[in-house]
């Protein structure tokens, strides 16, 4: 094959390197999961927060409380929050740093 800007060498390693196809293919699945504003809030609402409740969420966003919970079950379904009950309260959270610093690094990008 015939490159224009890079070596043989440095492509073969760049090909050696690519993760597979499937593994890109999820990347790209988790990066839609952010696509969407009210998740966005969600989340956001979260890393200030800690932890909230449904009712607290959906209140403090303006959602109603099926459309805070669906968009609740979209984001633990990719493991970006988890759930934590309290009786019959349940209680969401940002799933573990990860998550944590994907927001405030997207935070940072936009504000520059």
């Amino acid at each position: 094959m015939n490159y224009y800007a890079i070596t043989d060498e440095k492509a073969k390693k760049l090909s050696e390197e690519m993760p597979a196809d499937e593994k890109l293919y999820d990347l790209a699945e988790l990066f839609k999961v952010f696509g969407d504003s009210t998740r966005i809030r969600i989340l956001y609402a979260l890393l200030e927060s800690e932890e909230l409740c449904v009712s607290d969420l959906a209140q403090f966003l303006t959602l109603t409380p099926t459309a805070c919970s669906h968009q609740l079950r979209v984001l633990k379904n990719n493991k970006l929050v988890r759930a934590r009950r309290d009786g019959k309260t349940i209680f969401y959270s940002l799933a573990d740093e990860h998550v944590r610093h994907i927001i405030g690094t997207g935070m940072e990008h936009i504000m520059e």
